[in-house]
């Protein structure tokens, strides 16, 4: 039913959180995460606190879920190539691939040492958001 009401609309259209959730599928709990990991998320809201995403916001949260999900990003991951400006589509990974020259077992190792930690640092940041809501 929601499909083909957003089906309906133009390409340049405004969608709500249900229609977006139900396009990139991904729970709506998620993208209001994901709002306030990422400042660059920035739906507009009306009365009531309704949401409307805009083209480009939806462009940039199927961007941060094929990051996450599919390339195995971490948020700390995503956040740092988003400052960067380079979660562009098929460029993080060439921005992020060891330079030609070095030790590839080392530059992979490295690689993985930097992911435990950004992985460890969010767990510590989701404990932390644990005990407070306790």
């Amino acid at each position: 039913m929601q499909a083909s009401r957003s089906a309906g609309k133009s390409a340049s259209a405004f969608r709500t959180i249900s229609e977006v959730s139900e396009e990139l599928d991904v729970p709506q709990h998620v993208l209001r995460f994901w709002e306030g990991k990422f400042s660059q998320v920035r739906p507009l809201k009306r009365g009531g606190g309704r949401r409307y995403y805009r083209p480009e916001d939806i462009a940039l949260l199927r961007r941060i879920r094929d990051l996450l999900y599919s390339e195995g990003y971490t948020i700390k991951g995503v956040q740092k190539l988003l400052r960067e400006g380079r979660a562009k589509e098929d460029g993080a990974e060439a921005d992020t691939a060891p330079a030609a020259g070095t030790a590839s077992a080392g530059a992979g190792d490295a690689g993985k040492v930097e992911e435990i930690q950004a992985i460890i640092a969010e767990l510590s940041e989701l404990s932390a958001l644990l005990k407070k809501a306790r």
